[in-house]
């Protein structure tokens, strides 16, 4: 995993963060627009971090409520971005035992928004651990919700990179991410 890892910072078991890595490689290979979509049950706090100032990289995340989620300090959707960052960043916090009824309902949201923002690329900061059986969250997603959710993904309609997060002790969790790629490929195939 790496989106705990941010500038001058790590945690949750993380040194280097992928995803951010990917994005800043593709604004230095020439995009303009790069979006991070976070779809880990623990907002990507590094990767915010990261781009928090800056326009140009849209970060998106719809992880479990900061006030009893780790990292515990950010995630806020009042945390918008600042400077040239400002609305640049967008947060989904979701409360605890979220279906899946109401986390597509937060990600159809936040792939439209993706969609008019109209990225050059997109990078899924890919966690499995919003499964209902992961012990270290409090979603509710069953394995099959994870089609779904790469069908979704799927609608912003742009190249897609997915760089693995989180999913914890459960062995779902192959399949869980197996799922989400599926489901992307059987809408852009």
């Amino acid at each position: 995993p790496g989106h705990h890892a941010a500038r001058e910072y790590m945690g949750g078991y993380c040194y280097l963060n992928n995803a951010a890595i990917a994005a800043q490689q593709a604004i230095t290979q020439g995009a303009k627009r790069v979006a991070v979509l976070d779809v880990d049950f623990h907002h990507g706090n590094g990767t915010q971090n990261i781009f928090y100032d800056r326009a140009g990289v849209r970060f998106v995340s719809r992880p479990g409520g900061p006030a009893v989620c780790y990292p515990c300090f950010s995630g806020a959707t009042s945390e918008r971005g600042k400077g040239a960052g400002e609305g640049f960043n967008l947060n989904y916090p979701l409360p605890k035992n979220t279906t899946w009824d109401h986390y597509k309902i937060a990600l159809a949201d936040a792939c439209q928004r993706l969609k008019h923002f109209a990225p050059e690329v997109l990078v899924i900061s890919l966690g499995v651990d919003t499964f209902k059986d992961d012990p270290i969250s409090h979603f509710l997603l069953d394995s099959e919700d994870f089609l779904g959710m790469g069908e979704i993904i799927a609608s912003v309609g742009v190249p897609t990179l997915f760089v693995m997060e989180g999913g914890y002790m459960v062995d779902e969790i192959g399949i869980n991410a197996v799922n989400v790629l599926h489901g992307f490929e059987s809408k852009t195939a």
